[in-house]
């Protein structure tokens, strides 16, 4: 596994001091995750409409607003942080998909938590919903291998920082993403 760079080093740090009460700690690590978390919400907005150019920052924001909110942080390591926000990025998503699926088509302005520019088709709610609840059913039957699909597919981790987070092997993440991946598409396409 390769050595962490200086930065991922010094986010590990400073979530640590954040943890600690450090609030001067988060000043300085927002510039140091924002792009990360830009990349993992562009991840998650991927497929929506391209004339809405500020969807990947509202979801950032949003999911930044509910990390930054909280009160008393357990930060473990960076890895740690970025599943968190993961799970607040796919809670906000889900949020938002389902507020859109209750709506009727052409139905007046919604009051949701992402910016107004953050607009997610109707296929892409229909999509979210439905892979979030399929990943609800497979942790009804296997936690562990639903918390590493949450990870590598809404979190964007490797392997490696799955089985840092989870304190689990490399091989067993591997394991569980295979068995996963194939339970979900299975899931997903006898429902169609």
């Amino acid at each position: 596994m390769a050595t962490p760079s200086v930065s991922q080093q010094r986010v590990t740090e400073l979530l640590a001091h954040w943890s600690d009460g450090d609030d001067a700690a988060l000043a300085e690590l927002t510039p140091l995750v924002y792009e990360e978390l830009r990349h993992l919400a562009h991840h998650f907005m991927e497929g929506q409409r391209p004339d809405h150019t500020l969807q990947t920052t509202a979801l950032v924001n949003e999911a930044y607003l509910r990390l930054a909110d909280q009160t008393n942080p357990n930060w473990q390591n960076r890895a740690h942080f970025f599943a968190v926000a993961a799970r607040a990025m796919r809670q906000i998503l889900v949020s938002y998909a389902r507020s859109q699926r209750s709506q009727k088509r052409g139905g007046g302005a919604l009051k949701v938590e992402l910016d107004e520019a953050a607009i997610i088709s109707p296929e892409q709610s229909k999509a979210i919903i439905d892979l979030h609840e399929a990943l609800e059913r497979l942790g009804t039957l296997d936690t562990r291998k639903a918390r590493v699909v949450e990870l590598k597919y809404f979190g964007g981790l490797n392997h490696g920082e799955i089985a840092e987070v989870m304190k689990i092997s490399t091989v067993t993440v591997r394991r569980d993403w295979v068995f996963a991946k194939a339970w979900l598409y299975d899931e997903l396409h006898s429902a169609t």
